[in-house]
Formats: structure tokens, sequence, C-alpha cells
């Protein structure tokens, strides 16, 4: 990212205390496996952690050091917890002694890890998925707005096991109503979402409704997809992955995670510092998030430019659009293919609903 958006931008806090992106379609995509380098964004570790668990080798990148502090966090748990307790500390279950816990990761972590964590305990108490700008903005949405729309009884409805026809006749019928619809535009609207759990910074490059399509994208899985097994709805509905877990967390990745924890190397600053630091032996597949997102076009290219640069043969990129389209520029068409077929199969599957567009390319 250019300087001017540290500028503009406050990285200091927690913005993601989980990720938000699909790891299920980013990993199809990406194909991690034993001898495989991958160079991702951390934000809050999941998907770097996912990556992890193929075989790969990770180096995950981040202008934020509260967030590489929940990846380092996250990579002390596995290291040292067995599978429920990792899943009671983090937050996913109950549990009243998490800084007790955090007493005995302590020895794992960086000294200036152990420092942020310590000073805030609330935090650790509450449990470290839950913490981030972005859950609370949704925690806003579930608990003071959403019950003036729907009741509890409606929402559990809304997430009870249908086929395809029952849950398209479910939306029509008893979720789809003028209060859902107005309250969507207002509550997802540029201006509160950019305030309340995002940045407005992250919008500078968005034209049109923001509201308007990410209700076109929560229709399509409300009603396509499966509601019943889908973590990241699971979370904004209810405030925890009650009924299904993130890729990283389900119980059959517990171990590959933990025996791949020294694979993973954590870079503080972009991704291009990341790619110029670690990439001489090349990379395989580059996870990208959604940071073109908020970059202007001049930069955007300069990333492509750069991570082909450092990409091994056939190597792969995926990203998301959120709201504003980016994909390779006609510049770089003699370096990255698009991998389209392959993109649009995953999106029709992909189950976090806020992105307009998955996009895999593929090196020359």
């Amino acid at each position: 990212m250019p300087k001017q958006l540290n500028e503009r931008v406050d990285f200091s806090g927690v913005r993601y205390a989980n990720c938000w992106e699909d790891a299920d379609i980013l990993c199809t995509a990406l194909n991690p496996r034993p001898g495989a380098r991958m160079l991702s964004i951390a934000s809050a570790g999941d998907n770097a952690l996912a990556l992890l668990a193929e075989g790969a080798e990770v180096v995950a990148a981040d202008l934020s050091s509260a967030q590489l502090a929940c990846v380092e966090l996250r990579r002390a748990a596995f290291r040292e917890l067995d599978y429920e307790p990792l899943l009671r500390f983090l937050g996913i279950h109950d549990d009243d002694s998490r800084l007790a816990t955090f007493d005995r990761l302590k020895p794992q972590l960086p000294t200036e890890v152990q420092a942020y964590w310590q000073a805030h305990p609330e935090w650790i108490e509450r449990g470290i998925s839950h913490v981030g700008k972005f859950e609370r903005y949704f925690h806003l949405f579930r608990e003071r707005v959403l019950p003036w729309v729907h009741s509890r009884r409606r929402v559990e409805a809304l997430v009870e096991e249908k086929d395809a026809s029952g849950r398209r006749t479910f939306y029509d019928r008893q979720w789809n109503t003028w209060r859902w619809r107005w309250m969507f535009r207002v509550f997802f609207s540029r201006t509160v979402m950019g305030r309340l759990g995002r940045d407005p910074e992250f919008f500078r490059y968005v034209e049109g409704s923001v509201a308007d399509r990410i209700l076109a994208r929560a229709e399509y899985a409300l009603t396509e997809l499966t509601t019943h097994d889908n973590p990241y709805l699971d979370y904004i509905l209810f405030g925890n992955y009650r009924t299904a877990l993130p890729r990283y967390l389900r119980r059959e990745n517990f171990d590959k995670v933990r025996e791949g924890l020294d694979r993973l190397m954590l870079v503080d600053g972009t991704i291009q510092q990341a790619a110029e630091q670690h990439g001489d032996a090349g990379f395989d597949g580059f996870n990208l998030s959604d940071i073109f997102e908020y970059l202007d076009d001049q930069l955007c290219e300069q990333i492509f430019s750069l991570l082909r640069d450092k990409c091994r043969p056939h190597g792969r990129m995926a990203y998301w659009n959120m709201l504003a389209p980016r994909t390779r520029p006609e510049s770089l068409a003699d370096r990255w293919e698009p991998r389209n077929e392959l993109a649009s199969e995953l999106f029709a599957r992909d189950r976090a609903f806020f992105y307009s567009r998955f996009v895999v390319e593929e090196a020359i």
C-alpha cells in the first residue's frame, strides 16, 4: 500500500479478528501443497493457516502490527494447546480461564506481541475471535438492528437445513420484507460500513451503491447456497461459529496446522516488501485478499508486475473484488492469464458473500 494510505487509515487496532474470505475456494484456486511457497495477506491469520495446513510454506504480510499480533497468538495457541482448549481460548467455545491460558502461551510470543496483548486483557477474556472492528460491526447489527426486522425464531428458521426450493420460498415469503431491504440499505451503506465496519478510505475507488450490491450477494447466499453449514453466516447472525467452522479450525486440519507452524513466516510490511525480501526462491501462489480494492490503478499495476517477477512457472494469484472492479491490466496480458472459468465456478460456491467477484490469474 502506498505511504499516503498509511497516513489516511489507522492500522493500529485489530480491524479483523477473523478472515472474511472463504478459505475453501482459496485453497482450491491456489493448490497449496508440500514444496509450494505461498505469499499471503496475513489479516487475522485464518487463511494463511489454511494454506499452511495443506503442506505449503507461507509468508504472510500485513501493515498492521495488531493483525500480526493476532496471527502470533493463534500460532502460539496451536503450538501449545490441544484442539478443544484451542477453541475455548479463541472464543469459539465458552471458557472462564483464558487469562490463565494466555500466561501459558506468553513464552511462545515475541516480546512486543506479549506487551500488546497484556495491554488488552479484556480482549483475551472475551476471546480474540471477537475483538475486531468488523466483528463489533456485526455485533451491532445482530444485537441492535436485526431484532427490529426479524424475530429470533425467524433467524433460527433461516439457517435450518432446506433444499434450494425451500430456501427460495423462505426468503421470498418470510425474509425479504420491506424492513429487511430498508435496513440493509442503511446499515450496509458506504457511510455506515465505512465508519463502523471498515474505513471510509477503503471506498475511495468504489462507484455506485455499496448496499445494493451486497444485498444482491446476500440474497444469493441465502437462497442458492446452503445456510445451515455456512460459518460466515453463522457468525454474523449468532456471534460465533455454532454449526460450522472456518477451514483452519476444523478438527481434521488441527494436526496439519500444528505440524506446519515452523513453515509460517510473518512480515511487518506491505505485500510488495514481503515479495522483495522473501521472493528470490519464487512463489507458487498469492492470496491477496481484497487489497486491490483500495489502491489506485498505477499501484495495482506495479504490484501485478512485481508478483509476476517473483512467481514460479504456472503460479497463481487469487483475490476478491468487493465493490471496485480490479483485474490484471492489459499491459500485463502476456504475463498473467485469467482463469475465468475456474474463478466463476469457485465464486458460485463462495460462502463469504460480501464480494462481487473472485479472480484467479495464472502466470504465463
